[in-house]
């Protein structure tokens, strides 16, 4: 197996360890998650026996530095974004208009856009997809730098 499959492997083993473990908040079921969670490792030590190209020379130090600049460049301004948004969204208070003060019969609703579950579901969710954003710019930057070719001599 290539290093690229062993990170993907993970990342699905991510995303279904994120998925468990909604269903187990949402159900109680806290076992489910442990049984899971425990499986998971087993999955991945599994899979990261199988990888047979773990060499390490200048080209592909320089791919996986590459990716990972590049990856954290990208993340952190999406999860940025979205972490502002999530703390408009619990910091909200509604804005009492003249009108309110003046007819007292009907308050204002104050607007949630997202849950605080929901908002923590995501946050995981793009830690999970993290992993596929660095998987790409390692497939974008092998290429780039030629990791695929062979010499033939």
């Amino acid at each position: 197996m290539k290093k690229n499959i062993f990170y993907l492997v993970i990342g699905f083993v991510a995303l279904a360890l994120l998925a468990i473990f909604w269903y187990s908040v949402e159900f109680f079921t806290p076992f489910l998650f442990m049984i899971s969670f425990l499986g998971g490792i087993v999955l991945i030590y599994l899979a990261y026996r199988g990888v047979d190209d773990f060499i390490e020379d200048e080209r592909s130090a320089k791919i996986t530095e590459k990716a990972s600049l590049r990856t954290f460049q990208v993340f952190w301004v999406c999860f940025c974004a979205f972490s502002i948004m999530a703390v408009m969204n619990l910091l909200y208070m509604p804005r009492f208009s003249r009108e309110f003060w003046v007819d007292r019969r009907s308050p204002p609703v104050p607007l949630e856009i997202m849950s605080l579950k929901t908002i923590g579901y995501v946050q995981l969710g793009l830690l999970c997809l993290m992993i596929f954003l660095y998987v790409g710019f390692r497939f974008y930057y092998a290429r780039k730098y030629g990791d695929w070719e062979t010499d033939e001599e």
